[in-house]
């Protein structure tokens, strides 16, 4: 998965790490991208859940690259794409 690919379905996107577990829990993520910048602490629980449920897990490069595919100005640490 790329940029590209999120900036493509954003009316389906979940941005954040809270929202994304939550999310993951509730069985409505169909994959997830997660930033290789962004703080190991926080992506790890991600990271964990989606291979505990067998979610297709994609990483890119750049927090802020990544928050600007989501149409946001900040960076995204984790962004979840819903089914």
């Amino acid at each position: 998965m790329s940029y590209e690919k999120v900036a493509q379905v954003k009316s389906r996107i979940i941005i954040g790490t809270k929202q994304t577990l939550k999310a993951m829990k509730n069985g409505e993520i169909s994959e997830l991208v997660i930033a290789d910048d962004a703080d190991r602490q926080i992506t790890q629980k991600v990271a964990g859940l989606a291979e505990e449920l067998g979610i297709p897990c994609q990483r890119v490069d750049s927090m802020k690259k990544l928050g600007a595919a989501c149409g946001i100005e900040v960076g995204a640490s984790t962004v979840a794409i819903r089914r």
